[in-house]
């Protein structure tokens, strides 16, 4: 309790010192992330896996780990499908395959955490810290996603028809956008997704399928698109600085390319 009042209190201090920021993405500057709250665990795998087994033969058919502390612990394969991880710490866990379809990690800490090959289909990933989490391989389909994923490798992930935009009717904690700086999402499926204002500065994106794409004010400053799939892609007020674009062919398949931002700025394929 003492902890979450404190993240608040903190919160309230960097959103007055600047309002465009995101409340739980301004933590990371106040946040002892080597302290045993952040890096140590209060339960066991096999303490776990009984509170899912236990959850599965509920009524409700889901688990509660609202706030637990689970870091560095091994497990992988587990299934947290529609359960409550609200502010639970998995910072460097092992969740390699693990599956956590529809469940809401709210304001939850992954950070360097393996969850590669995991699901998080139709999940809730808001005001999540995720950075530098391997991702690749994952399935973030239909995913709803404010989370930071700085340095995140996403090679090949999934997250056709995710949502990673601000939210712009409720601004009340900052503007919560999905974070994507330095993100590695080569060969990644993005199509559909709803981009609009995130942050993909110097994203990795060679390859990437971003077919039908909102980036609208999106970001990509820096990034790479070699290669890309932009068949559909709405670049209305897109920023475009230093952003390396794919063949002449693949920029003729998107749309209002002619209202991105610092077009001029862009290096243009030969």
């Amino acid at each position: 309790m003492r902890l979450r009042l404190a993240f608040a209190f903190v919160s309230m201090a960097a959103l007055l010192a600047d309002p465009t920021a995101a409340m739980s993405q301004d933590l990371l500057s106040s946040v002892d992330l080597d302290s045993p709250e952040m890096t140590m665990s209060e339960m066991t795998r096999a303490e776990v896996d009984a509170l899912l087994k236990a959850a599965s033969q509920g009524d409700r058919h889901t688990v509660d780990l609202e706030g637990k502390r689970l870091s560095r612990l091994d497990l992988s394969g587990l299934d947290f499908s529609g359960g409550n991880l609200h502010l639970v710490k998995l910072n460097r866990t092992n969740l390699k395959a693990a599956r956590f379809d529809r469940a809401v990690l709210n304001q939850a800490w992954l950070i360097d955490a393996d969850l590669t090959e995991a699901s998080f289909v139709k999940a809730s990933l808001l005001g999540t810290q995720m950075q530098r989490a391997k991702l690749g391989g994952a399935d973030l389909s239909g995913a709803r996603i404010t989370a930071d994923l700085s340095g995140a490798s996403l090679i090949g992930a999934r997250l056709a028809g995710a949502d990673l935009s601000a939210d712009m009717r409720n601004q009340s904690m900052g503007l919560m956008r999905g974070v994507l700086k330095s993100a590695d999402l080569r060969n990644a499926d993005l199509s559909g997704a709803n981009l609009a204002r995130a942050d993909l500065e110097f994203a990795q994106l060679q390859y990437a399928n971003l077919a039908n794409c909102n980036l609208n004010k999106a970001d990509l400053a820096g990034a790479d698109l070699s290669g890309a799939n932009l068949a559909g892609v709405d670049f209305t007020e897109t920023d475009l600085a230093s952003a390396v674009l794919p063949s002449a062919a693949a920029l003729a398949e998107a749309r209002n390319l002619d209202k991105a931002r610092n077009l001029s700025l862009a290096r243009r394929p030969n």
